[in-house]
């Protein structure tokens, strides 16, 4: 009698559970059937972008998608949007990152990936409100103004010459963030070689953390690292590791505390900085680790990112001659042709401010965001969202959504000169428009990331005439990754726009 009375009692208890479960799966957001244990089998192999539309054509602005052990939400739609990063914000102020994001993040020790909590605050006050702050960006200008003189020399000397756009835009912005970082500690031929070989390992890092790893979505196959990823992520973040630990060890030697005192006055870089600061509250300072990790950040979200959205923009610009007649025409007024690009000018460039903006628009660097994690079940739009899933933010899809965008395929820089638009800014307040997200969550380097963009690309609109070699054409495929890139790089020839040669010099 007791062993059947247990085994009923089992028997209710489990279907209640069965019950429960099943009441909870039908408030999911709709979605396609995925095998059990694998999950949805033609997600792989295929380009995402591509897949959410075909998927949100048959579901709607907000779908799930059962891959692996993970349930992924996508969302597509600023009304749902705003349920995320507005009215739920810090519920879904989490991460959920991949083995990948881990590794060259030291455990989520960065900005980018850290859980929401007092340690995330306190760096992302630290890298937004005081590295980022006017002064201290105005301090550096003469650093990036050298640096890109330099990419502008560089140029001149290969006239006539085939030149990777994206290569060219790529060097110029990390060598203006390796110079932040360590100033004026290094010089001379060791700046040079650092500079080299921080370029190559940081392509290799943003290649890496853009493939996709079957170990996320399958948790039993992490402990082997079948593909490797996991090795090759921890190879090219010890190539950077090696770089951050010299020039720590440089300041270190140099002993901050001496040079605060007889240079309070000088500039400081960011390195010199992270190292000596104290938080005023409870005088915690920044882990080794911790500072290691924030400077990955900058070489994803400030580098990559930056070079990438300067080659969409000059790859539009070839394919529509008339929008970059427009913009060199608005440069030689706002600069001069006997003068250099300034960062003061960039105030007065609106119609290139424009043709950011739509670039952005079209080929947003990050076309679903990072995705947000909940850290507890909630719902949005009536669904219920279960706790530790992944949230897309489908900024590609919203970006063009004709709800919102007239002809929201074509490449229209004048749209951001209307009223309506005119006031469309990068803070993520307007939901139809996220190239950088929104709340808090919002790319954190934002500030540092459109100086430098504006000023490369008016730089060499400014000082260049750029053509396509005989027979090639200029395309806008995209090939998917942790950042959006074009699939065939731009190849452009240049040759002189100013007359005085010696500001090329």
């Amino acid at each position: 009698m007791l062993a059947v009375s247990v085994t009923i009692l089992g028997t209710c208890l489990f279907l209640q559970k069965f019950k429960k479960l099943r009441a909870t799966a039908n408030q999911l957001p709709p979605g396609p059937r995925g095998l059990p244990i694998v999950g949805y089998l033609p997600f792989l192999g295929r380009n995402l972008h591509q897949l959410f539309m075909e998927l949100a054509l048959t579901y709607g602005p907000i779908y799930k998608l059962s891959i692996g052990r993970k349930l992924c939400v996508i969302i597509s739609s600023p009304t749902l949007v705003k349920e995320v990063v507005r009215d739920q914000d810090i519920i879904f102020a989490n991460r959920n990152p991949t083995i990948a994001a881990k590794t060259f993040s030291y455990g989520g020790k960065d900005i980018a990936f850290q859980p929401y909590g007092p340690e995330w605050r306190m760096l992302r006050k630290i890298f937004v409100r005081e590295m980022q702050s006017n002064a201290n960006l105005d301090a550096f200008y003469s650093l990036r103004r050298n640096k890109v003189k330099k990419s502008v020399n560089d140029v001149f000397r290969k006239i006539g010459e085939p030149i990777n756009i994206g290569e060219l835009a790529f060097s110029t912005v990390i060598n203006m963030i390796s110079g932040m970082f360590w100033g004026g500690t290094l010089e001379g031929d060791t700046d040079i070689d650092i500079g080299t070989k921080f370029r190559s390992a940081a392509s290799e890092l943003v290649e890496i953390l853009g493939k996709p790893n079957a170990s996320d979505f399958f948790p039993v196959l992490a402990r082997f690292d079948v593909q490797g990823i996991e090795g090759e992520m921890k190879k090219a973040t010890q190539k950077i590791e090696n770089i951050y630990d010299f020039v720590i060890d440089e300041w270190i030697k140099m002993d901050i505390s001496r040079v605060e005192g007889e240079k309070n006055n000088q500039r400081k870089d960011f390195m010199h900085f992270l190292l000596g600061f104290k938080e005023q509250d409870s005088g915690r300072s920044i882990s080794r680790e911790q500072i290691k990790a924030m400077l990955m950040d900058i070489v994803v979200g400030g580098t990559d990112t930056t070079s990438t959205t300067v080659e969409w923009a000059m790859a539009e610009m070839m394919l529509h001659p008339e929008v970059m007649k427009t913009a060199q025409k608005e440069l030689t007024e706002a600069v001069g042709i006997n003068e250099i690009v300034e960062e003061c000018h960039i105030e007065k460039l609106q119609f290139l401010l424009a043709v950011v903006k739509e670039t952005l628009r079209l080929h947003p660097v990050a076309p679903l965001l990072l995705p947000r994690s909940p850290s507890k079940t909630c719902y949005v739009g009536g669904y219920t969202i279960p706790k530790s899933s992944k949230v897309f933010l489908n900024v590609w899809a919203i970006h063009r959504d004709p709800k919102f965008w007239d002809s929201p395929s074509e490449f229209q820089p004048e749209r951001f000169l209307s009223d309506i638009n005119n006031k469309l800014d990068y803070s993520g307040n307007n939901l139809q428009y996220l190239p950088f997200g929104s709340g808090r969550r919002i790319c954190a380097g934002l500030a540092l990331g459109e100086r430098m963009l504006m000023y490369c690309l008016a730089t060499f609109l400014h000082m260049f005439k750029w053509d396509l070699p005989n027979g090639v054409k200029a395309d806008t495929s995209e090939k998917f990754g942790v950042v959006l890139e074009k699939s065939t790089p731009l190849i452009v020839i240049p040759t002189p726009r100013l007359s005085n040669l010696d500001l090329y010099a």
